[in-house]
């Protein structure tokens, strides 16, 4: 169930339980219940926007490049502030560099347990990543679980905001498909929750964080962010949330079921993550 729906369950006016009690039967945090989006303005969008273009063709832009980019092209913009837009959009330069993200104070950081393994059959290793979608009036927030082995996306969310529980409503749908032995996150506050891990422990995955400098630790999500923005959200230029949701749904079963992969030996990840051929699908 998503945080919009929870809200509606909400009753301000019933007597008998209070809204604490309600928020808890329900599973919404209060926060999310009062939350507000903040208004953003039409040059702050289309700066957001064109950054996330620059970004997504060429991943290796850091802050300084993606200002010069925009100085190019007319726009007077600071270093500070692109580097504000790069922390709010979630996007890291891929090159060698000190972890930039904040991380949360208390959250327990796990050590990075993919070195010198290999990937060698699905439900191994499974990963996760947030990432910036452009709408045409303002922004929303992906989230995405994959199988490292197959690239089958085994679930995702939406969000206005980048609270936990958009993150852990995919993780719920996805344990329901499957269970990794290692599921792999940045240091982002979201994977560090307790209310996040803790649904991992309890189904005895081991828990991987990308460590501090690590380039490619991700790659895999990286690569997802750049196939749905190129063959999806900037061509079909999504006007609101809801054209978002129902623009990803179909593509994910795209991308899952007809998409043939080169490095899946033009296979799709469907066939590859169930082991099936087209022909038994």
């Amino acid at each position: 169930m998503s945080v919009d729906e929870k809200r509606g369950l909400i009753e301000f006016d019933n007597k008998e339980l209070s809204i604490r009690r309600q928020c808890k039967l329900v599973g919404l945090r209060r926060s999310n219940l009062y939350y507000e989006p903040v208004e953003v303005s039409d040059e702050t969008v289309r700066l957001m926007h064109r950054v996330d273009e620059i970004f997504t063709e060429y991943p290796f832009y850091g802050s300084r490049r993606i200002r010069e980019a925009l100085r190019r092209e007319g726009f007077e913009i600071g270093r500070e502030r692109v580097q504000a837009f790069m922390r709010q959009m979630g996007l890291r330069a891929i090159y060698p560099k000190g972890n930039l993200s904040k991380k949360q104070p208390g959250h327990k950081i796990y050590p990075y347990l993919l070195a010198d393994i290999e990937i060698t059959y699905p439900n191994q290793v499974w990963a996760s990543d947030i990432t910036y979608l452009r709408l045409r009036q303002g922004f929303v927030y992906l989230v995405a679980i994959i199988d490292w082995y197959s690239r089958y996306v085994l679930s995702w969310r939406i969000s206005n905001t980048l609270d936990v529980s958009f993150c852990r409503e995919a993780l719920e749908e996805a344990l329901g498909k499957g269970c990794p032995e290692i599921f792999n996150s940045d240091q982002g506050s979201q994977f560090t929750s307790s209310d996040f891990t803790g649904m991992l422990l309890s189904k005895e995955i081991a828990i991987s964080m990308d460590g501090r400098g690590r380039v490619f630790d991700n790659i895999f999500t990286e690569r997802l962010w750049r196939s749905v923005k190129y063959e999806e959200v900037y061509i079909k230029d999504y006007q609101v949330c809801r054209d978002a949701r129902e623009g990803l749904e179909v593509y994910f079963s795209f991308y899952n079921n007809r998409r043939y992969h080169q490095a899946l030996e033009y296979k799709t990840p469907y066939e590859v993550h169930y082991g099936v051929s087209c022909g038994n699908k």
